[in-house]
């Protein structure tokens, strides 16, 4: 399975490259297979160096707290690290 966390566009460039920052690391994408526009301060999906999808900045922030609960549980034990097993059935 692959997980995409939301990125926000900082920067676009004339190749229609940008910087994207993703829970704070900033790296470089292609914007090139998404047909409609992207601006900055706009939200894509990126995989291996592609801006997929671009998402509303509500999607971004549903998926950003979603991904931090994940984090969160798994600091606290609450995900075994082995299987996976995330224990949510008994909330």
């Amino acid at each position: 399975m692959c997980l995409s966390i939301p990125s926000r566009v900082v920067e676009i460039d004339e190749e229609n490259m940008a910087t994207v920052d993703t829970m704070g690391v900033r790296r470089k994408v292609t914007l090139d297979l998404i047909a409609e526009k992207v601006e900055v301060g706009d939200y894509v999906l990126i995989h291996v160096g592609f801006a997929m999808n671009k998402i509303s900045q509500e999607e971004a922030q549903i998926s950003i707290d979603t991904y931090n609960e994940i984090v969160e549980a798994m600091n606290n034990g609450e995900i075994d690290d082995e299987d996976g097993n995330m224990n949510y059935a008994n909330r």
